[in-house]
């Protein structure tokens, strides 16, 4: 019986070793994670820094040392820091709109001879997937909708069919495109959108992905009106 409460023992033990070394983060320094979180921030931010500099700031204030700076010089520093932050992403901007806005002209112009396409007034351009027999809906409806919206490259920015759950919302409070577009729809129709900026989000484009004057993408297939 003891030699039976041993070889347990003994299994167990091995057993929690094994558990560790099949699982790093149980003995994980947290530093690793903690230096990854920040990097990511100042990247998602478009933070430039000098790397050296900023460990030896760290190790100074988590060594006691404190800062080589003043208050009113870490300011100073920081505030042009940020005022040329600002410039950077101004330049990056107005280059990203105009770079949009090119590649969206161009596209939509070849876009519009292919067949199958059609363009509006607004120069909204569509193309039918599937039509359907339902009524169609009018600017004051609620609509429920399965979406898939992506850039002129393919980057996917939206999609309700990836997130397996359709949509509802007011079609007026919505951008142009759509607002104008669906009501061409039939309930039970797919069509798809090739919607100009100034249709879309325009030159201050939306989130992180859709930048100014961006040309956009959308497969749309309208389920139903719904009643209020």
């Amino acid at each position: 019986m003891r030699k039976t409460i041993l070889s347990a023992a003994a299994g167990l033990a091995m057993a929690g070793i094994a558990g560790a070394q099949e699982n790093p983060a149980a003995t994980a320094d947290p530093s690793y994670v903690i230096g990854t979180n920040i990097a990511q921030n100042m990247k998602s931010q478009g933070v430039e820094v000098n790397l050296d500099s900023l460990l030896a700031g760290m190790k100074d204030v988590l060594h006691g040392k404190g800062s080589k700076f003043s208050q009113a010089e870490a300011q100073e520093i920081m505030s042009k820091f940020q005022a040329d932050m600002q410039t950077k992403a101004a330049a990056k901007a107005e280059a990203s709109s105009k770079t949009n806005a090119d590649e969206g002209k161009a596209f939509l112009e070849k876009n519009g001879k292919a067949e199958g396409v059609k363009t509006t007034a607004s120069g909204l351009q569509y193309q039918v997937i599937k039509e359907g027999t339902g009524a169609k809906p009018k600017a004051t409806d609620k609509v429920k909708v399965h979406y898939h919206g992506t850039l002129l490259n393919g980057t996917v920015f939206d999609s309700s069919v990836d997130k397996g759950e359709p949509i509802s919302f007011p079609l007026d409070g919505v951008i142009k495109g759509w607002t104008e577009g669906v009501q061409l729809m039939p309930v039970g129709s797919k069509y798809k959108f090739f919607i100009p900026s100034e249709l879309a989000y325009g030159s201050r484009g939306a989130g992180n992905d859709i930048g100014p004057n961006a040309t956009l993408i959308f497969e749309v297939e309208l389920l139903d009106i719904e009643k209020e």
